[in-house]
């Protein structure tokens, strides 16, 4: 996926306030509207112009572009780190997965994820009450977290147009109650803490998609845990009991005598708690000890010699 610079397709410095964005989309587009152009790329450049102009005149969109976008030039190959826009706090507005795809794949990447999106206007305003918007973000946990639950502080970047139309962020800082058991992907909802209602209504609230940071030795997939777990090759040999360390506490594993490398053993219950607790999957891993000293390598020449063992006949017809 190629990376693509909207200021550059609008002609437009990045310090640019909303209303020279608002210019220069109005005046390319009068010159590149395929029902008035004659420029032989004319659809091209107008889907371009219509593309940046919906990142560029949107503050949030904006805020979260300019982050990532930091050091790419137009055209390099680019993709998008894992959960990018953790702490970035979007409001309603949005596009769906298929109003994104009227626009190319480098957008929809980012920002082709569906948001409740409603709006009022002035004159609504004025004579309505109607409860604010929801306001969505996604915050990285650690994994302990889902075992024991916490309560933690969670920092928040919300852009917003200043007096001189450019975009700056607005830093909160919220504590959290997060509960034992949660996964990735599961929503917290704080109450009233999204957008003010119109008219005296209710505040919306403020959503918290739930994502964990990469872990040391786990892999997390919904519920299960995955651990790449290394043994020695006597106890894959004769088989042993090992214990495995979790987030919290511990749990004790039994090593089928004859285990190879590449097995897979599932230990049920023991992986992120919850109503359906997910399970432990251990993939074995035998390591050799080096043979760095005089009695390592006389141990392995007496095996040399005492076992009849070639594995590259193994599983030979």
């Amino acid at each position: 996926m190629e990376f693509k610079d909207y200021y550059q397709i609008l002609g437009v410095p990045r310090d640019a306030t909303a209303e020279e964005v608002k210019k220069a989309f109005r005046k390319l587009a009068r010159k590149y509207h395929p029902d008035v152009s004659k420029e032989a790329d004319a659809e091209t450049r107008m889907q371009e112009l219509n593309e940046a102009n919906a990142v560029l005149s949107d503050p949030e969109k904006r805020a979260a572009y300019d982050q990532l976008g930091r050091g790419y030039q137009p055209g390099q190959e680019f993709q998008p780190p894992p959960d990018w826009d953790a702490g970035f706090e979007f409001s309603g507005r949005g596009f769906s997965p298929g109003e994104a795809g009227d626009f190319s794949d480098f957008f929809a990447e980012l920002f082709g994820r569906p948001h409740a999106a409603h709006g009022f206007s002035a004159g609504q305003r004025a004579h309505f009450q109607a409860r604010g918007e929801d306001h969505h973000a996604k915050v990285l946990l650690d994994l302990e977290d889902a075992f024991t639950g916490a309560t933690r502080q969670i920092s928040l970047r919300a852009p917003r147009t200043d007096a001189q139309g450019r975009v700056v962020l607005e830093n909160r800082t919220l504590n959290v109650r997060i509960p034992q058991g949660v996964h990735a992907g599961q929503v917290i909802r704080l109450a009233g803490q999204g957008a003010p209602g119109i008219g005296g209504a209710a505040a919306g609230d403020l959503m918290l998609e739930v994502r964990f940071r990469p872990h040391p030795r786990f892999r997390v997939q919904g519920r299960d845990l995955h651990l790449t777990l290394p043994v020695a090759p006597w106890e894959a040999a004769l088989g042993a009991v090992v214990t495995v360390d979790l987030p919290q506490g511990s749990v004790k594993v039994r090593i089928p005598e004859g285990a190879q490398s590449g097995r897979q053993l599932r230990v049920r219950g023991k992986g992120i708690p919850g109503a359906q607790a997910g399970d432990l999957l251990l993939d074995i891993q035998v390591v050799l000890p080096p043979a760095d000293t005089a009695r390592a390598r006389a141990l392995y020449e007496t095996m040399a010699r005492e076992l009849a063992f070639d594995p590259r006949q193994q599983g030979r017809v």
